[in-house]
């Protein structure tokens, strides 16, 4: 079985007026949600805006993650490229750097693949890390990629590459699909990635989660991830994110947080959310987290 695996919070990218990628804001980010319980800090994932950062960049990101102090085994990294070469070696630099996880999205661009072409290109990534394979978490978000992960394919990757496959982060929002996937790969880490699902998925044997909302509101999402405990203020506030593009509205809530405006940006072709946007999500955040319990 697998061990627990925690909270990992989806970390955001701020970025600086030029356009590049604030480092001091963001580790001090990872540190801050690090030292309120999460057990790991997620980068360059749908939240971090990874599709959006170059192979250069990660790599700067990563290794100024460690020089501040921040240890690799609490570090997931996220890859979401089509390419099976660039995926690799996006991927190989992150384990050699000793990351605890790889969280690998299928490619995207070819839509209605079937399942042996998803097969055989996770099995040309994995091929390509050699011995270096591991600890990979498997990704599920057909709203963004369009491309769901059968439970047929997740058993064939696991049986042809033993010990690759650590695990599956589910962000479906499907229960249906997500209760399968408890029960036919449970042994695996399981993390619910639509926080209305993940105290009732940790209750029946889920391992936490990789959440956008640990942004902020950390130690709510800490209870659910770890102890399955169920918050209707989160998941009336998830509805709230909901109405608006959701990546910039985490932001949002993240400069809110944190008092920097650097977090308000986002790289094309996302945009920024306008300031009634803005005002009325910390309305409705002020309403469900400042006089409800949980």
């Amino acid at each position: 079985m697998a061990s627990r695996f925690g909270l990992s919070v989806a970390l955001t990218t701020p970025f600086e007026a030029s356009g590049q990628i604030a480092i001091a804001p963001m580790v001090a980010q990872a540190r801050a949600c690090l030292g309120a319980g999460c057990s790991s800090a997620t980068l360059f994932g749908t939240t971090g805006e990874g599709p959006s950062v170059g192979t250069g960049e990660r790599r700067t990101v990563t290794e100024a993650m460690l020089a501040a102090g921040i240890p690799a085994h609490q570090l997931v990294a996220g890859v979401l490229v089509d390419a099976a070469e660039d995926a690799a070696e996006q991927a190989r630099h992150a384990l050699q750097c000793g990351v605890r996880h790889i969280l690998l999205a299928p490619p995207s661009y070819f839509k209605n693949v079937g399942e042996d072409g998803l097969f055989g290109w996770f099995s040309a990534v994995f091929a390509a890390l050699g011995p270096l394979a591991r600890g990979v978490l498997l990704y599920n978000i057909p709203s963004v990629t369009m491309v769901p992960l059968p439970l047929s394919l997740i058993g064939r990757l696991r049986a042809a590459f033993p010990g690759v496959v650590a695990g599956v982060k589910d962000s479906g929002g499907d229960w249906s699909y997500s209760e399968a996937l408890l029960r036919a790969h449970g042994d695996l880490v399981i993390l619910i990635g639509d926080e209305r699902h993940l105290a009732r998925s940790v209750r029946q044997g889920g391992h936490g989660a990789i959440s956008g909302m640990a942004n902020f509101v950390t130690g709510e999402i800490r209870a659910m991830a770890e102890d399955g405990r169920d918050d209707a203020r989160v998941e009336r506030f998830v509805l709230e994110l909901l109405k608006y593009p959701v990546i910039p509205a985490v932001k949002v809530m993240v400069a809110r947080k944190t008092g920097d405006e650097r977090w308000l940006a986002v790289r094309p072709p996302l945009e920024p959310m306008a300031s009634q946007g803005r005002q009325q999500l910390a309305a409705a955040y002020d309403r469900l987290f400042a006089t409800e319990p949980a």
